[in-house]
């Protein structure tokens, strides 16, 4: 099989390079001092589903958020992506697993009835900002589809009944290789490609693409948290060896026990 038709599923989450700050209701990540991105797993699959579509099929991408998040859609449009839809929801936070599944689910089905399919879906492993990972699998599920979860690296194959896609990714005794047959659903795990980034002529040519727009399905039931809790911060403490010519022998056994020095 040359190509396939791809969906990838990106979310806009704050920078997590930067100090990680709640919202006043921690139910979210307020990324208003960091900045915003996609998570590095999504920056693979972006990746992972620009090459899987190269010669002849389509790498799409498909967002669930406020206006801002069209984004995190022309970022993936200018690496590659030839089509955009955004699922406009305002208080994106307040939609769980289960909602989010399930408005992947309806924009894979308004897309068959339109006649565009979708024979691969790729989304990041886990959500870079709340930790969510039950996504995919309940996309799965709501679709009828095969799923493999934390892949690394993904070709396809013409199997014996119909074409396969190749997962690879890193399980607890070492690699392990999954084919599947299409249409699937995989979530990404970063590691296994290196992902492109925006160049100036991919960013004026993603202002050009229409970005399809529909609206949720439904009202959410919510993610079900109570609510985020940030781990205390690391404890540091400082040692003072001594001032001056009569430090040294405290810095030897330091370094001694550092094992840049021997005896």
């Amino acid at each position: 099989m040359a190509a396939a038709n791809v969906l990838v599923c990106v979310k806009r989450v704050p920078d997590s390079t930067e100090e990680v700050v709640l919202s006043e209701d921690a139910q979210s990540v307020d990324g208003r001092a960091s900045g915003f991105t996609m998570s590095a797993h999504e920056e693979c699959a972006v990746e992972l589903a620009v090459q899987l579509a190269a010669g002849g099929g389509e790498a799409a991408v498909m967002t669930l958020g406020d206006a801002d998040a069209v984004e995190q859609l022309r970022n993936a449009l200018a690496v590659g992506c030839t089509a955009a839809t955004h699922v406009v929801a305002p208080e994106s936070y307040r939609f769980g697993p289960v909602d989010v599944s399930r408005e992947i689910a309806a924009v894979v089905r308004a897309h068959e009835e339109e006649g565009r399919t979708h024979d691969l879906l790729l989304l990041g492993n886990d959500a870079a900002d709340s930790g969510d990972f039950q996504v995919g699998i309940r996309l799965a599920y709501e679709l009828g589809r095969p799923v493999v979860n934390g892949a690394n690296t993904l070709t396809l194959e013409d199997g014996d009944d119909g074409p396969v896609v190749v997962a690879v990714g890193e399980g607890p005794d070492g690699q392990e290789t999954y084919r599947v047959p299409l249409p699937a659903v995989v979530t990404i795990r970063e590691g296994g490609v290196e992902p492109r980034y925006p160049s100036v002529p991919g960013r004026l040519k993603a202002k050009k693409v229409a970005i399809e727009e529909r609206q949720p399905l439904s009202e959410p039931t919510g993610p079900g948290r109570v609510r985020l809790v940030l781990p205390p911060p690391t404890p540091s403490a400082v040692q003072i060896l001594g001032e001056g010519p009569e430090a040294a022998p405290a810095v030897v056994d330091v370094l001694e026990k550092l094992g840049v020095l021997t005896k």
